[in-house]
């Protein structure tokens, strides 16, 4: 059932090889994403190597190993060069590169780079108010108390970190930012917040807020999503209850409030009028967050069936409606996803993330192939 959609996306990043030399994708401009590559400094630039090393495991086609390996050297110049990595997307970038060869290939180059990247990480966190600051630098007066919920997918670098090392400091951190997440982002009602901020000095708590959410109180889909999958990764690595329950409560939230078709709007409470912009790349993620979760729940848990027909609806739509199945030009994999919808930015393009968690789901599912967030 899925090979057909498996096959179209690996003929596309064969393809995109080449269009990318040694850029990097990041969001689609007019339904291309060779309009906007960068240089290896987003903070989506993990996502192409990730989506090389799938294709790689998939095919065993040298080319695709050869071009990943290629882009982990660029992230160990990264490492090496910039000091200016002033955000916590670490993981998001060295978990789907070098970390993913390290998996992969158990090459020692790689593991020692993504045990730096792990310690670059942990530069960001902040002693006095117990938190990993998203955004900024140390002190930094709007950012310096902020954590937001995309940084759940950052934590299984150091948990990972402290497994490959013996060294449980990068895990204490990990566990003290996810329990403050689960008690902060998470609202009563499963719902999110996309940041929170906390005082620098004490670490009390001073409220939550959106940056790319309709607005501060209502629940951005892809942050919703990130927590779904993030949480779930958490119990994987801690096996915590509480991170498995807040996991699948929230993307009971997910599933329950979608539209007919059953991928996300940008925001849940965007107002129907006029016609909102969905997020396909928030039910990519979902999708593969859900895979994550539905492995680790019990066989006799209640949700269960709730949750495998969400996942099966989901990724259904998104193969049928938005995938660019057949159009053998297109750079991207899925349509109609956002970025930044109140930022003007890219509102409904393709997005290499969503690209990529849709084709860990898809591997994941008729392979049993998962991500590189934590060795298998």
């Amino acid at each position: 059932m899925w090979k057909t959609a498996i096959e179209d996306a690996i003929d596309k990043i064969r393809n995109n090889i080449a269009k990318f030399g040694d850029a990097y994708p990041h969001v689609g401009q007019q339904g291309r994403y060779s309009g906007l590559l960068n240089a290896n400094q987003e903070w989506t630039s993990g996502f192409w190597p990730g989506m090389l090393w799938l294709a790689y495991e998939y095919t065993k086609d040298p080319l695709f190993r050869d071009a990943a390996v290629k882009k982990v050297e660029s992230f160990s110049n990264r490492l090496r060069t910039n000091d200016s990595i002033d955000h916590h997307d670490i993981g998001f970038l060295y978990s789907l590169s070098s970390k993913a060869q390290w998996i992969i290939e158990k090459d020692e180059a790689a593991k020692e780079l993504t045990l730096k990247a792990a310690d670059k990480l942990m530069t960001r966190w902040r002693v006095k108010g117990q938190f990993i600051q998203a955004w900024g630098p140390l002190g930094d007066k709007e950012q310096g108390g902020r954590i937001i919920i995309d940084c759940l997918m950052n934590l299984p670098l150091l948990f990972w970190a402290s497994q490959t090392t013996g060294d449980d400091s990068y895990a204490k951190a990990a566990v003290i930012h996810a329990e403050k997440s689960r008690r902060y982002l998470v609202r009563g009602d499963d719902s999110s917040y996309h940041t929170f901020h906390f005082d620098q000095e004490s670490g009390e708590p001073l409220g939550g807020s959106t940056a790319q959410g309709y607005r501060n109180g209502s629940t951005w889909t892809r942050g919703q999503a990130w927590g779904v999958y993030g949480f779930a990764l958490s119990y994987r690595y801690t096996r915590d209850p509480l991170y498995l329950e807040t996991s699948k409560r929230m993307a009971k939230y997910f599933l329950r409030h979608l539209p007919e078709d059953q991928v996300a709007l940008w925001d849940i409470d965007v107002p129907s009028d006029p016609v909102p912009y969905r997020d396909s790349s928030a039910s990519a993620i979902i999708c593969a967050g859900l895979l994550e979760l539905i492995e680790l729940l019990p066989s006799d848990d209640i949700d269960r069936d709730e949750l495998q027909q969400g996942l099966e609806r989901s990724i259904t739509s998104l193969m049928t409606k938005y995938a660019t199945i057949g159009n053998r030009d297109s750079e991207g994999l899925l349509q109609h996803g956002s970025y930044s919808v109140r930022g003007g930015n890219a509102p409904d393009d393709f997005m290499i993330w969503g690209d990529y968690y849709y084709l860990e789901a898809l591997l994941r599912l008729e392979r049993g192939m998962k991500g590189y967030w934590y060795e298998s």
